[in-house]
């Protein structure tokens, strides 16, 4: 079974995280296929706009813990989340978008979201932190001290309250997220390429500091973090259902 299904509506690519037996649980093979499927968005002439949407009851629960003790990071995700697409891209946010499942939605350029969603990045409950952007994007999207709060506690927010401060840009009844980012998709497919195109890529430089030199700053952070005692112990603490023993290390 493939773990990522992709899906042509027009112009407009659906790209469905189907690993729902273990929450859509960012492994090497879902993050080959992602990877794989930006790439055709971003190179097949007859698309124009991609939506990310998760097979069974949510979006993405982050990475998988069990395959990150036996084979560290998944291939594939970290370059979907540093470069995400050069064409627009929506996540359809049903359930959950936790750790690298909130980092691939604030990869995409809006989030659309079912009422009762949950979002966050809890890293910091399994000795990791959001490497993967969370604490890039959240801190440019969200009001400071909510994203200081959210990388801190790992706590999440709902899609209400994400919609209040505008991280969710529509908010729609339960099991209407899909159907809302496709009708979203359709609006902007519609409209002249070169246009959107380029509005998006200029909206991108009005922040103050780049994604190259966050990222270059970042890096040894988080390898050494990746690398530490307190990584591993977090994760196996998660399989061994039982309270992690930080060491600080």
């Amino acid at each position: 079974m493939s773990e990522v299904l992709l899906g042509r509506r027009g112009p407009v690519l659906v790209i469905t995280l189907n690993r729902p037996e273990v929450r859509n649980a960012v492994d090497s093979g879902l993050g080959r296929g992602l990877l794989a499927a930006i790439r055709l968005l971003d190179t097949d002439p007859e698309l124009r706009v991609g939506v990310i949407t998760g097979a069974g009851k949510g979006f993405c629960a982050g990475m998988d813990l069990r395959g990150f003790l036996e084979h560290g990071d998944p291939d594939g995700i970290e370059e979907v989340i540093r470069r995400s697409s050069g064409r627009p891209l929506i996540a359809a946010v049903e359930g959950f978008a936790m750790a690298a499942g909130m980092e691939i939605a604030l990869a995409c350029d809006l989030i659309v979201a079912g009422s009762g969603a949950l979002l966050g990045i809890p890293e910091v409950k399994v000795g990791l932190f959001a490497g993967g952007g969370g604490v890039l994007r959240l801190g440019r999207k969200l009001p400071y001290a909510v994203a200081m709060r959210m990388a801190l506690t790992g706590d999440p927010i709902t899609a209400e309250e994400a919609h209040r401060m505008g991280l969710v840009v529509e908010l729609t009844p339960a099991g209407g997220a899909l159907e809302a980012a496709l009708r979203l998709a359709d609006t902007i497919a519609s409209r002249a390429p070169l246009g959107v195109q380029h509005s998006r890529d200029l909206l991108a430089l009005t922040t103050d500091l780049t994604d190259a030199e966050f990222w270059e700053r970042q890096e040894p952070l988080l390898q050494q973090v990746l690398g530490s005692a307190d990584a591993r112990e977090g994760a196996a603490a998660f399989v061994d259902k039982r309270s992690a023993v930080w060491s600080g290390r």
